[in-house]
């Protein structure tokens, strides 16, 4: 493909994003490694468990980056800049709101929680006590998330690129002190997250009131805002919340099938966790560009932006995938799996592979269809495909972890099916403010 203005376009908010996408879990693997070189075993598993609740929260809570990036990157290709940062305004406080809210459910609740994951006891305390601090930083990883809608909004993704690089490497930092240098323990790690995560909403609130108070933009809550905001944000809460059910699903399948099994299938997840961030950044890049055309009334942009970014997404599939075939034979001992968890991997590795363009077009036009402000479409597609998928891992049980794979494939086909459907069509294709 020759490279156009549009193409130069795509690749400056994309590559940033990439960038930003990978820092987290580049840096994570630096904390577990702090804590299993200072702590040991039990402390690993105890931030393995109290780290999954947090994710899963944070994950849910994603729509505060998706929808602050469609509604400001839409007024600001309308020319309503001062509407664009109050959306931004609107969305950080409501960031906020959510983030309390969880520290005040959550605190109490947090032994249940851990219990839900049968830890044994020595693990139990140390995830209660991993948890309940690092709740407190729940504020501050909100409004990161918000933070950096409002700037992809705008068309900037560099920013957040700087502010993940700076937090996850402090959050390092901060670990490798308090728990090797002063002994704090796994309290040690959760109060270095919490920091971290905190200094980095206070960048983006310095860069979001800067620039309110540039445009004149006032910074107090708007009731009407919070009301908007939250409306799309729970369309896209039910799309996420469909994607976290098929991954739940798939490895509760997978542990009945046995240990080898869900070994292999949780090393290729981690493959195709990898794989979807480089396929992600093109879809945030069509968040910001598909929300400023259309606000912009430019229908001819979209459509020609989309059809490219599909075609980006699709060759970057085809090259992911090749490299995971071409990288097959050395994945197992990169994880330095057993003989029969290698045999299973390597059979896995072949459809992560062959769904990968397939995955590149499912990305994209999810991206664009979320920068259109497509969220209630969105959400009753993710509940039909969700539907789709779950017989065909039922099905899978009894015959393998090639065959749950197989299932992951018939659910990204009906993603293909339902995004292409609309894509095709016009309804999403909503100009102006």
């Amino acid at each position: 493909m020759p490279i156009t203005s549009r193409d130069r376009e795509i690749l400056r908010l994309a590559v940033p994003a990439f960038g930003a996408l990978v820092a987290e879990p580049l840096f994570l693997l630096a904390d577990y490694a702090i804590v299993g070189h200072g702590l040991g075993t039990t402390a690993v598993g105890a931030l393995g468990v109290a780290g999954a609740v947090l994710t899963t929260l944070v994950n849910l809570c994603v729509f505060l980056a998706y929808g602050t990036t469609a509604s400001v990157a839409r007024q600001t290709g309308a020319g309503n800049h001062d509407r664009a940062m109050r959306n931004g305004v609107d969305g950080i406080w409501l960031a906020l709101g959510i983030g309390v809210a969880l520290i005040a459910v959550c605190w109490p609740l947090a032994p249940a929680i851990v219990e839900v994951f049968g830890a044994a006891p020595g693990q139990s305390a140390q995830a209660v006590t991993y948890l309940r601090i690092s709740l407190l930083g729940a504020p501050g990883m909100l409004v990161v998330l918000a933070g950096t809608g409002v700037l992809r909004g705008l068309q900037d993704t560099v920013t957040p690129l700087v502010v993940a690089v700076g937090s996850f490497a402090l959050n390092a930092a901060l670990n490798a002190w308090f728990v090797l240098g002063l002994g704090w323990g796994i309290a040690g790690s959760a109060w270095g997250t919490v920091l971290a995560q905190t200094l980095g909403a206070a960048v983006y609130l310095v860069v979001v009131v800067r620039g309110a108070l540039r445009l004149g933009t006032a910074l107090t809550p708007r009731l009407e805002g919070l009301r908007q905001a939250g409306t799309a944000g729970f369309a896209l809460l039910i799309r996420t919340a469909c994607l976290r059910v098929v991954l739940l699903v798939a490895t509760m399948v997978a542990t009945r099938m046995g240990q080898a099994e869900l070994a292999a299938f949780a090393i290729a997840t981690q493959v195709w966790t990898l794989l979807a961030f480089a396929l992600d950044a093109i879809a945030i890049a069509g968040q910001a560009i598909t929300g400023r055309s259309l606000g912009a009334g430019d229908v001819a942009a979209t459509r020609a932006a989309t059809r490219r970014m599909v075609q980006w997404g699709t060759w970057s599939g085809i090259v992911l995938g090749v490299l995971v075939i071409a990288a097959r034979p050395l994945l197992p001992g990169l994880f330095d799996a057993d003989p029969a968890v290698t045999a299973l991997l390597l059979s896995v590795l072949w459809p992560v592979a062959l769904f990968q363009p397939v995955c590149g077009v499912v990305f994209v036009l999810d991206g664009v269809l979320i920068g259109a402000g497509d969220q209630r479409y969105l959400a009753w597609a993710g509940v039909w495909t969700t539907l789709a998928y779950l017989p065909a891992a039922l099905l899978a049980a009894g015959f393998g972890v090639v065959a749950l794979w197989g299932a992951l494939g018939v659910w990204m086909f009906a993603r293909l099916i339902t995004l292409v459907r609309r894509a095709a069509g016009t309804a999403w294709l909503v100009t102006g403010a």
